[in-house]
Parts: C-alpha cells; structure tokens; sequence
C-alpha cells in the first residue's frame, strides 16, 4: 500500500536507518556505497521513532508506547537491555548513555512550537529508559538540532547553541573523524559525529553518505544525521522515498501520515 504524504517529515530518520542498515560495523570508510541496497531493511531506530510519533499522536506513555511497537517488531535488533525492558511487566530506567534515546527523539521537534518545549519533551522521551545524563543529553541535542533546523537557522547558529548548550565538540570534520572512528553506541560518542555529518553536508543524501562512510553504528548515526538533515533541506530525492515506502508495513506509514496531517 502506497500513501499520500504531504510532506518528508520522519522520513529523514527512517531512510537513514534503512540504508544504513546494511553497513553497520562495515566501516566502508567511503561516501560511495550503494544506497539501495535489496539488503536493507528498517531497525530498532524505525521502530521506536514510530512509537515517539504515535505516543504523541495518540498522547499515550512513552513507556506504552515503546512496548507496544518493540513487541510487535521484536526481530528489530535492540539492544540487550532495552530488550529485556521492552518485555519487563514493571519496566524501570536503567541508567543507560545509549544512543537509543537519540535515534527515536525527532518526532518530538515537530511537535511543539517552542524550544524549551522540546527540549523537556525529548528528556521525558529519554528518561523511562535512558536516564543517565549522557542519554537524557543525546536525546535533548538531536531533538534540538531538528527544531532548530525545520524553523530557519543557519548550520552556524545550530553548531554554535548545541555547543554551548551541550559542551559537544562540534569544531571537527568528517574528514577528520573518519580514519580513527570506531563502532560506538554511546550518545556522547556518536551524536556529535552525527550532528558534523549533518553541518558537513550539502544536501539530505550527502548527510546520510557522510555518516555511513564514518563506520561503526552506521544505522543510527545515519538515522540521527538525516533527521536533522531533513529538516533543515526539506528536500529528499524522490527515489529514496519511494524506497522507504517500498520497506515500511502500512501501519507504520499510517502513523507518519498521520503525524504529517496534524503537525506538519
């Protein structure tokens, strides 16, 4: 079933996730990779940011709501402890610096009109699972970068506020990266690489290369960088939507058209 959008937004992230998928742990350490690999397929990063749309959509518990859709996709590939919360009859925070609460967050920017909406939103987004700072953290400046990007500033003003804001190092280049990186799950080892993917960038296609060619957590670093990348572009190639819509179930499809009628 192919739907109607109005619009790309939560595209950027599942694209990203999706062509990403293939590389994970690759480190292909090259822009110049096949992006439509018949490999490819959608992942935990997916999921959960569906779950983040819906629980806003629907105003259910993010608890509720990262059950529900992490049961029903179980096969996604999370990680171990988020596994085992996902299936927890009473499940409690565990004190995590994964960059789960990171890949899932950008729904929430397009959800409110104000920044500091957005930043206490994606912190409760974060915290019934990632409540270390480093993960309430992660998911603040991912969220931040998105708002910030989808409502007009500049590359320069975003580097600069999630610097300030968030103490990351943002004055380095892909380039210079690249060589040393390694597979890192971490928010604070792998948000700031996808935030530069996203300032060295020249269009949505461009970020989604940069953070594959990175190596390591390719997946959700290319999920993270085309969140942001999406919104500030507002302009992914036709071929990569028309891939994604070809990988998602209708139910997910039906969530982000949702989402796009009532808040883009």
């Amino acid at each position: 079933m192919t739907l109607e959008f109005k619009n790309h937004s939560l595209f950027g992230p599942v694209i990203g996730d999706i062509v990403g998928s293939v590389f994970e742990g690759k480190n292909v350490k090259t822009i110049d990779v096949d992006l439509f690999n018949p490999s490819t397929r959608f992942t935990d990063d997916t999921v959960l940011t569906i779950a983040v749309a819906d629980a806003l959509l629907n105003n259910k518990d993010y608890t509720e709501s990262f059950q529900y859709w992490g049961r029903k996709y179980s096969w996604a590939g999370y990680g171990r402890n988020f596994r085992e919360w996902m299936f927890a009859e009473n499940p409690k925070p565990y004190n995590s610096w994964g960059n789960g609460s990171a890949m899932r967050v950008s729904p929430i920017a397009y959800a409110f009109d104000h920044l500091v909406q957005v930043m206490e939103e994606a912190k409760n987004s974060a915290i019934v699972t990632h409540d270390h700072p480093e993960g309430i953290k992660g998911a603040q400046a991912i969220a931040a970068a998105v708002f910030l990007a989808r409502t007009g500033k500049t590359k320069q003003e975003i580097r600069e506020f999630i610097t300030k804001e968030f103490d990351y190092d943002l004055d380095r280049s892909i380039e210079e990266i690249r060589p040393e990186y390694k597979f890192d799950v971490s928010c604070q080892g792998s948000v700031p690489e996808a935030i530069i993917c996203f300032l060295d960038s020249s269009s949505y296609e461009s970020a989604i290369r940069l953070a594959i060619s990175l190596g390591g957590d390719s997946d959700t670093i290319a999920c993270m960088a085309g969140s942001i990348a999406e919104a500030f572009y507002n302009d992914i190639p036709e071929a990569l939507l028309d891939y994604a819509d070809k990988k998602l179930p209708t139910i997910m499809k039906e969530i982000i058209q949702a989402f796009q009628n009532r808040f883009t």
